[in-house]
């Protein structure tokens, strides 16, 4: 058949394809959906175990023609012309030619599997293999590669062992270099890991044998195509609208602000719902490792860290982009997460004039972040008093929002801690919000509330000078 998708192939230049036995008998699904007739409980049992085998042999035969076809359709697909072809001729061109092969091996399928194995071989020539389901799920939080055979995902902050596999490690391996070139990374025995992000945002990590043991370890944090405000935190129960008004006012009045918390506890979530109270007058630079951020102004400059080449050059970190950043008039100045010497750069940013400028930082709580900020100072080779490095501290940072995800996964703001200045050689903070925990049901949901403290903001004559007068019962505790 003539397609301008297809190699000019000479008639009968196919290769004798050897690995596939032609299969003479139909694949019909008609005989599994056959209800059975009543029967004793071990007799359901053993016919449901008859079927679950049936229909694993089944998948598997399909996985082995996907194989085969995959391989025919890396022969004859014009590659070339696939970059130009829009979505719909291109299944339709992937279909044509798998019906094709079918019919070359005598292989008979019905329409849904004949529909699955078009949907996977086009996700294979033009996605990412089987992740592809997993991805467009919009209510996967988190793919978790453990080998070929083990994909975990997260739903609603629980893990579960999902029914997709790989076919082997070097299908599983072909699909990470598939991600990682496309960003212009590369994963090898030399170089066995990369930090990398796909097309829609979502940050991707990997590690390959012989680092990874018992098969290429594979974490993706899928990117929300939503973008979340504070409207919608509120009402998923991260925080409540007292405390939505009061950091309104906070990043409106420009207020330095940390926001701290552990893996996965939605800092990068808060942040970039925190950003959507800057206004649209201000010129915002952002600077991460892999960009995550989703900022909702119109004056935005976003900047990305480069690792080193294969030479070992080139490599570009968050503090040469920070310091560069210096340079560029920024109103704010945002990093995506501070995690070394940039942080001495970025101290000296809300010091000097760059007021409303907003991290993150991995840390339990307010006070172990500052602790964090020290050592990070110290590790910069920064040689300070740690008084001094402290003052530092003390005089950039105002607000510390610390954001955790408790044990039944729900992701909460759990306390929003000014910092006053210092009292001798520590650093004084004063909690103006947080969560209490007050037990636990037996389904394992965390029952809690927010609550304030009773603290007044000292910031609440900057709030009413830039046209936030907050009311008081806002600060005034639940009893």
């Amino acid at each position: 058949m003539f397609s301008r998708f297809k190699k000019d192939t000479p008639t009968g230049a196919r290769p004798a394809q050897g690995t596939t036995a032609p299969v003479s008998q139909p694949m019909d699904n008609s005989a599994f959906a056959q209800r059975a007739a009543p029967q004793p409980a071990v007799q359901q049992r053993a016919a449901e175990a008859v079927a679950a085998d049936k229909e694993k042999k089944r998948k598997e035969r399909l996985t082995e023609l996907k194989v085969e076809i995959h391989k025919r359709l890396l022969e004859d697909l014009n590659l070339s012309a696939i970059e130009s072809a829009t979505e719909q001729s291109l299944r339709g061109e992937i279909a044509s030619l798998a019906n094709e092969a079918l019919d070359d091996m005598s292989v008979a399928l019905n329409k849904e599997d004949r529909l699955a194995l078009n949907q996977e071989l086009y996700d294979e020539v033009m996605g990412l293999g089987p992740l592809e389901p997993l991805l467009k799920d919009e209510t996967i939080n988190d793919i978790l590669v453990n080998g070929p055979k083990r994909i975990f995902v997260e739903r609603a902050g629980k893990l579960s062992l999902s029914d997709v596999t790989f076919r082997d490690e070097r299908h599983l391996l072909r699909i990470i270099d598939k991600i990682v070139s496309a960003v212009g990374r590369r994963v090898d025995e030399s170089n066995p890991y990369c930090d990398a992000r796909l097309q829609d945002g979502s940050r991707f990590n990997c590690m390959i044998p012989p680092i990874a043991v018992d098969g290429s370890l594979v974490s993706i944090r899928k990117f929300k195509k939503d973008k979340l405000k504070i409207e919608d935190l509120v009402r998923f129960g991260a925080f409540t609208e007292e405390m939505a008004a009061y950091l309104q006012a906070a990043v409106s009045c420009r207020l330095n602000i940390i926001v701290s918390g552990g893996t996965g506890s939605g800092k990068t979530t808060t942040l970039n719902a925190l950003s959507s109270f800057i206004d649209n007058h201000e010129r915002v630079l952002t600077i991460e490792d892999t960009a995550e951020l989703q900022l909702q102004q119109v004056h935005v400059g976003r900047m990305e860290s480069r690792p080193a080449n294969v030479e070992g050059k080139g490599a570009v970190s968050q503090r040469d982009c920070l310091r560069n950043a210096l340079r560029m008039r920024p109103d704010r100045i945002i990093v995506g997460e501070t995690r070394g010497e940039e942080v001495i750069d970025m101290l000296q940013a809300m010091n000097t004039g760059h007021d409303g400028s907003m991290t993150t930082i991995h840390a339990n709580n307010p006070r172990d972040a500052i602790s964090r900020l020290e050592n990070m100072v110290a590790m910069a080779g920064i040689e300070m008093p740690l008084k001094a490095v402290r003052s530092q501290i003390a005089s950039a940072v105002n607000l510390m929002v610390q954001a955790s995800r408790l044990q039944d996964g729900t992701r909460r703001m759990t306390s929003i801690t000014e910092i006053t200045g210092m009292e001798g050689e520590v650093i004084s903070m004063q909690e103006v919000f947080r969560f209490e925990r007050l037990g636990v049901e037996p389904s394992g949901k965390i029952i809690g509330r927010f609550n304030a403290t009773g603290i007044r903001s000292a910031f609440s004559d900057r709030f009413r000078q830039w046209g936030f007068d907050l009311p008081a019962s806002i600060y005034e505790p639940t009893i």
